[in-house]
């Protein structure tokens, strides 16, 4: 298997300053992939429900996915966000509907057909999921390693892999570092590197509230980040988030999950605009009559 090749690019916003060639270096994506990644649909749930118990968390949610863009899912706590997430990438199946993955449907899949599948797919999880054993190098390795010999991949070229991914998120020489040495931002961008290094680079990344517990200057770090791998990997983000600014920055399209069903669908300017109560409070940050009512 050749080596993936780097390309020139210029440091997102933010992040570490660099200089020459292999610190600016991102994943190769060929023009041809490129385009191939835009336009259609590349996940879709056909009226999707999942109860826990007797609380129904999604009911008979619709929702389609287009490749290249990225797509917002706000809601407020418990409303079934990262359920719907984890439905996307196999972790549950629902109770009653369909997913698709470019047109192949996976919900039915056993977990040793799921494999190929979730290998085109990251997950960057709202605690980061770091290994506070390994280094940063190796946490952001941890994916090659597992399946070197599948990948036909020597340990120099895993760790030119992990440069670059490194690089493309400020934290070039950050290798040897050990989480519990970095603040929460720090390893939010070595949980986004660990999500770019698979090969080849992931055509899906699910990010899980990526700007949760960060004050507002690392969460922009973030977004940006966010943007630029959109850019630079042509990859689908599929977000959740309770940060309307975040959602707003990253956000080509909004959908607001309420009650297991979206009442909204949108631009992040559309949902501004809401006349939908619930809607309209959640982009404010408005309390609702209820909530007060259960504090008086």
């Amino acid at each position: 298997m050749q080596r993936s090749q780097p390309i020139n690019q210029t440091t997102p916003p933010d992040a570490a300053p660099s200089s020459g060639a292999a610190e600016k270096a991102a994943l190769r994506v060929s023009p041809a992939t490129a385009a191939a990644r835009g336009g259609d649909t590349i996940i879709e749930l056909r009226r999707v429900s999942k109860s826990f118990g007797r609380q129904r968390v999604l009911d008979d949610i619709d929702l389609k996915i287009e490749r290249g863009r990225n797509t917002v899912i706000i809601g407020r706590s418990g409303e079934g966000k990262s359920v719907l997430l984890k439905h996307i990438v196999g972790l549950l199946r629902p109770d009653r509907g369909e997913v698709y993955f470019e047109g192949r449907r996976v919900d039915q899949l056993s977990e040793r057909a799921w494999a190929p599948i979730r290998r085109q797919i990251s997950f960057v999880f709202q605690l980061n999921a770091l290994f506070d054993s390994l280094s940063v190098g190796d946490n952001v390795a941890f994916s090659l390693m597992e399946n070197r010999r599948a990948h036909g991949l020597s340990r120099r070229q895993i760790l030119e892999i992990v440069e670059r991914c490194l690089a493309i998120v400020g934290l070039r020489g950050f290798e040897d570092k050990r989480p519990a040495e970095l603040s929460g931002g720090e390893k939010k961008r070595v949980a986004l590197a660990r999500a770019i290094a698979l090969q080849p680079p992931p055509k899906v990344i699910l990010y899980d509230e990526p700007t949760a517990g960060l004050d507002p200057q690392r969460s922009d770090v973030i977004n940006k980040l966010i943007r630029h791998l959109q850019r630079t990997v042509h990859v689908t983000g599929v977000i959740v988030t309770h940060d309307m600014r975040s959602a707003a920055e990253v956000g080509d399209r909004v959908l607001m999950l309420e009650k297991g069903a979206f009442v909204a669908d949108g631009t992040p300017e559309e949902l501004m605009r809401s006349t939908h109560e619930g809607v309209r409070r959640f982009v404010k940050g408005e309390a609702a009559p209820e909530d007060m009512r259960a504090i008086v």
